[in-house]
């Protein structure tokens, strides 16, 4: 099929790798005047891995989209509405499916990505999210993991498994786009106050961290009309070890680097996926302590150590 990738960051540039991997013909695009759609047509190498030459490139949304049978998107989350008007000027074809592979809320409103497409392109378009664990670094590497694939069309959601399988990576059918947006999400924030944590050396608070953030998502997802056991799935819970464990992880990178005053320069989209949790907390009366703390201490500029140790150590609860 033709695989056309819009946004040649990290995650875009691995897409369109993988889609050519299992031998999908592939146009990635990149904004014009990207340093990293720059790089790429120079060296064919990013950070993370090399592109085949069978891969176009190209600066020109309208050239990217002819002939697609399948778009995937991967941008920032919070530029996904603006990004849209885009897609409307380079007159997408109405049939294309597209799949959000980013995960996060838009930050003033609370609202779902899949929800913000509609709203932009209408209620008739084909949206899907690709989420779960894994890095590229992983991945191009060889290390097979499960990752899934959801829309509210149970048809396009089999259609882009079967389409995307491979030995590398075996995707689950997702039932519950509500839920598994909301968990994939927040998963991000989860994944700062584990690196929060490590900054200020309570580590091993981190197995609380994963107990207590399931559970208030799960609180979430199910007051807004999700399924509760969904958070408990590939999309959060299940992502947990890639986003509070692992070097690569840029959020928990992110969180570690902000309690030890160290700039850092990558995509954390987490940070913005705060503010839009305590919209939906404020929204449907559900307490979320853990993304009240990631906030209290980046937006706030509260000490951090007290909030961790209010947050975890200072109070007695059941479990």
């Amino acid at each position: 099929m033709n695989i056309t990738v819009l946004g040649c960051g990290r995650w875009g540039s691995f897409h369109a790798w993988y889609a050519d991997h299992i031998g999908h013909t592939v146009t990635l695009w990149g904004r014009p005047g990207s340093q990293n759609l720059s790089r790429l047509k120079e060296t064919r190498k990013n950070d993370y891995l090399t592109l085949p030459d069978a891969i176009s490139l190209t600066d020109d949304l309208k050239e990217a989209l002819t002939g697609a049978d399948i778009c995937i998107i991967s941008i920032s989350a919070q530029q996904l509405r603006s990004f849209t008007k885009n897609l409307r000027e380079a007159g997408y074809d109405a049939d294309l499916p597209f799949v959000l592979a980013m995960k996060g809320l838009e930050a003033g409103s609370g609202k779902r990505l899949t929800t913000v497409m509609e709203e932009e392109l209408g209620k008739a378009v084909r949206t899907a999210v690709w989420v779960g664990p894994g890095h590229v670094q992983d991945f191009i590497s060889g290390m097979p993991n499960c990752m899934v694939i959801a829309s509210a069309d149970d048809r396009l959601t089999h259609f882009l498994v079967d389409t995307f399988t491979s030995p590398l990576i075996r995707f689950y059918y997702g039932q519950d786009l509500l839920g598994i947006e909301i968990g994939a999400a927040a998963k991000n924030v989860v994944g700062i106050a584990a690196g929060m944590l490590d900054g200020a050396h309570m580590t091993a608070l981190k197995g609380a961290l994963m107990a207590r953030g399931a559970h208030e998502l799960s609180v979430l997802v199910s007051a807004m009309g999700g399924q509760a056991m969904t958070v408990y799935g590939l999309s959060h819970l299940g992502d947990y070890e890639a986003t509070l464990f692992s070097p690569h992880s840029n959020n928990r990178r992110f969180g570690q680097d902000y309690i030890e005053g160290r700039p850092f320069s990558k995509l954390a989209e987490g940070v913005g996926t705060t503010e839009a949790l305590l919209d939906l907390s404020a929204h449907y009366g559900v307490e979320l302590p853990i993304t009240s703390a990631v906030h209290s201490i980046i937006q706030e500029k509260k000490d951090p150590h007290d909030v961790l140790k209010n947050l975890f150590l200072r109070s007695t609860k059941s479990e």
